[in-house]
């Protein structure tokens, strides 16, 4: 069995409700969808780039990856779907961004199509040591917002698009069949990603939109919780004036967005037909984006724009159809080598996340955990059923259900009649974590990193960037080849 794994970056799940919202215009994911096991209620395991791209990728929550924010180190000896399904004979390759932090960048893939597009060394570590600080220059802001808009090409689009036409050229090589191992490519895209900057032909298919608008309209920063006003303040919200403007364009360039990828998802698939190469596919992303709900935009939260997700499946034997049961990106590890026939007992007891071959059946509370920018301490969630419940240890907890409150507007957590639930959601809490213990962690790690970045920019620096390897001198002809052979090795298909 193949594999192809489309991963976007950013993409709020409640969009996704089964397959992409009937009103957005994604015609190649909608078919994908009437295809596909649909989980519609998937969250990742932490709502920030790095940590939750690791944890999807490892099967493992960030107090284990040790990747709490997007400067943490991705530990080498931490086993990855790619390394599972390498180790059994599968060619592993990557396009695009999987935000890996330290000098190791493959991670199990043979591999790598491009570089990615941000950093690989510790320059954005946050600092629990001085609460409130804000480093403008990596930090997100909300000129994101004020600034969103059109145009024909930015930093972003400029690394989809040779995202996916690497992604393309590396399908036509497998359907060669120049390598005769089963394969796994993962394609990871960086839209819908803020800065809401679009092309003009996706931007006029929302120019009569009718969700331009958030349901739930900006609050006071005074009415929010805790940790919502420490993002705010992360966002440096004080030094914008955000209008009804600013947000129909930010979430128009947003849903335009959608299309684009849409239309590089449908190339990549096209290819994958017409070379008549069959593999399991796998749409998800790493978190969500708030979309100004409430007035928060981005992510770093776990309500439910910022850390729902889709996730698609669309596999032999997993039959097509809505999944309600709550299920995490951790389970994205476990379900691939379970489909590639993979055992993976020699780590089973670390590995956090369910097979989901058989659905959601058996699947647990889901966790989350969060510990970067905008947050002094960590904060972690459990999805039980209808009921979300947050805790940290600078915060009240929360409660929310969200099947009859799906905004999350009412706290249940001082509600006597819900006195039971929140007993027994904390109860698994303080099974599952020693807060105490995981802070320390957090702030262990970042002062190491604070220590050893400062001393590798001093002097000569040596980048961990992921340098992509053209080899020119095998490409195409050249002297070393048969040109009767070549030509007929890179035709395909043969003799038609």
């Amino acid at each position: 069995m193949n594999f192809l794994i489309l991963m976007v970056d950013q993409l709020n799940g409640t969009l996704f409700p089964d397959g992409p919202a009937s009103w957005l215009h994604a015609p190649n994911l909608k078919a994908l969808a009437n295809r596909s096991t649909r989980f519609a209620n998937c969250y990742t395991a932490s709502p920030l780039c790095a940590p939750g791209r690791a944890s999807f990728m490892s099967g493992q929550l960030p107090s284990v990856t040790g990747v709490y924010d997007n400067a943490a180190e991705f530990p080498s000896d931490l086993p990855t779907y790619a390394h599972h399904l390498r180790r059994v004979g599968y060619q592993t390759c990557l396009s695009g961004k999987m935000h890996f932090v330290g000098p190791d960048q493959m991670h199990g893939f043979e591999e790598r199509l491009t570089t990615d597009i941000y950093p690989a060394d510790f320059g954005w570590t946050p600092d629990y040591r001085k609460p409130g600080e804000r480093i403008d220059w990596w930090y997100h802001n909300m000129g994101s917002v004020t600034g969103a808009g059109v145009a024909e090409i930015s930093n972003q689009m400029e690394y989809d698009d040779d995202v996916a036409h690497h992604a393309c050229a590396k399908l036509y090589d497998l359907a060669r069949g120049q390598d005769d191992r089963p394969w796994c490519l993962t394609v990871s895209f960086t839209h819908p990603h803020d800065p809401y900057v679009a092309r003009r032909k996706y931007w006029d298919l929302y120019e009569d939109c009718d969700h331009l608008l958030p349901q739930v309209p900006a609050m006071d920063y005074a009415d929010h919780d805790a940790h919502s006003k420490r993002i705010f303040d992360a966002n440096d919200w004080q030094s914008y004036d955000i209008t009804a403007d600013h947000i129909r364009r930010a979430r128009r360039a947003y849903f335009a967005n959608i299309s684009y990828l849409d239309d590089k998802i449908g190339q990549i698939l096209n290819v994958l037909d017409t070379t008549r190469q069959k593999a399991t596919i796998l749409f998800v992303s790493d978190h969500g984006d708030m979309l100004g709900e409430r007035g928060l935009w981005f992510k770093m939260s776990f309500y439910e724009g910022s850390a729902r997700v889709p996730l698609m499946i669309a596999a032999p034997g997993m039959k097509p159809g809505r999944v309600e049961t709550p299920v995490s990106t951790i389970d994205v590890c476990p379900t691939l080598a379970d489909l590639a026939g993979v055992d993976m007992s020699e780590i089973a007891p670390w590995t956090e996340g369910t097979s989901l071959t058989k659905g959601a059946k058996g699947r647990g509370p889901v966790a989350m955990e969060y510990a970067a920018e905008g947050s002094n301490a960590p904060l972690v969630c459990l999805r039980d059923g209808a009921f979300k419940y947050t805790r940290c240890t600078l915060d009240p907890d929360q409660l929310f259900d969200v099947n009859t409150d799906p905004h999350e507007q009412t706290n249940l957590a001082e509600d006597p009649a819900y006195a039971d639930v929140l007993a027994r959601l904390r109860a698994m809490a303080d099974a599952r974590w020693d807060l105490d213990r995981f802070d320390a962690d957090v702030r262990r790690s970042q002062a190491r990193r604070w220590v050893v970045y400062e001393a590798l920019r001093n002097g000569a620096y040596y980048p961990w960037d992921y340098q992509p390897l053209q080899k020119a001198s095998d490409r195409y002809m050249r002297n070393h080849l048969d040109l009767n052979t070549l030509e007929d090795k890179q035709r395909f298909p043969r003799g038609e």
